[in-house]
């Protein structure tokens, strides 16, 4: 279901989006819905970084986490073919 909404803008802003949609060859509604998608998504990925950060620095890595890791690894190539 696609719902109408009527926004308030300064003249120069719809004057730009009115640009950039001309270059695009969308209209104003699929411009101000990819805009506004893509600001939503960025600050979901900023924000899921952000968690990742205070993860880890709630619970910081080992050196035995590492050296595990390490090991895993170098077993995984030992095991793969060269040739």
């Amino acid at each position: 279901m696609i719902a109408k909404i009527s926004i308030s803008l300064p003249e120069e802003t719809l004057s730009v989006a009115d640009d950039e949609r001309r270059t695009t060859g969308e209209t104003r509604s699929e411009l101000f819905r990819r805009a506004l998608e893509t600001l939503l998504k960025q600050r979901r990925e900023r924000e899921a970084a952000e968690r990742y950060v205070a993860g880890y620095l709630a619970e910081p890595e080992e050196e035995y986490d590492v050296e595990d890791v390490d090991a895993l690894g170098s077993e995984v190539l030992e095991r793969e073919r060269w040739d």
